[in-house]
């Protein structure tokens, strides 16, 4: 059996990060260009840091919003450090996310992520909270790619092939995630999507939204397991 490519979001699907994205927004702001984050802010929600920056940037006041994109990323990974320690005090692993990580390892399931974060981000909130163990960074495609979700499956299919030496073409790619973005994301490129009801949207939305598989958390390891080979149709 060749094995599948499982792609995990990280905000309220992994991990609870209390605010710590949001924190670094604020600190780049007010650093880079003298501005305080607007009161009313973008949607985070299944969005990639690249569409959350560009309308956070333009809400605030930035002038051509699109040009400023490459430095302010540039400051968030450079200071994503910096979240550590809120992490550790505030943050958490979601119940049950550290055991189906270790259930899916060393089996038939090449793991990584599929993230709206920046990699650096990324890399910070799982590695405070102990959660890196299993899953391939180097593979994962992140919120710097684009600022539409879907596009980076393909990015992560590309370097797991090149890297594993296997083609995880349509449903062999399963995305796991908690918003109707994640599971768009897969329908549109052919791949499988498993919701997860750990976030703001309900089982009942992500199953309207077309998941394959729909779990309340991953608490139920052997749930999470056989839900995520049962949408990739083995």
């Amino acid at each position: 059996m060749l094995p599948i490519l499982v792609l995990w979001d990280v905000d309220y699907t992994l991990l609870a990060a209390d605010g710590a994205g949001r924190m670094l927004y604020e600190v780049a702001l007010r650093e880079l260009y003298g501005l305080e984050l607007p009161r009313k802010l973008p949607t985070f929600a299944g969005r990639t840091d690249s569409a959350i920056s560009v309308e956070l940037l333009a809400a605030a006041g930035v002038t051509d919003p699109l040009a400023q994109l490459r430095p302010f990323h540039a400051f968030l990974a450079e200071r994503a450090d910096d979240m550590t320690s809120y992490l550790r005090e505030r943050g958490r692993a979601l119940p049950g996310a550290a055991k189906a990580l270790a259930a899916l390892a060393g089996g038939q399931a090449v793991q990584s992520l599929l993230t709206g974060n920046l990699p650096e981000l990324a890399r910070v909130k799982l590695s405070a909270l102990g959660l890196t163990e299993h899953l391939d960074l180097s593979i994962g495609a992140y919120g710097d790619v684009s600022v539409v979700r879907a596009d980076l499956v393909d990015v992560a299919r590309r370097k797991a092939a090149a890297r594993y030496g296997v083609e995880f073409d349509g449903r062999a790619t399963v995305l796991v995630g908690d918003t109707p973005s994640d599971v768009e994301a897969a329908l549109s490129t052919g791949a499988s999507a498993v919701g997860v009801a750990t976030g703001s949207f309900s089982a009942a939305e992500l199953g309207a939204a077309g998941a394959h598989a729909v779990l309340p958390d991953l608490t139920d390891t052997d749930a999470v397991v056989a839900a995520i080979f049962d949408a990739a149709g083995i």
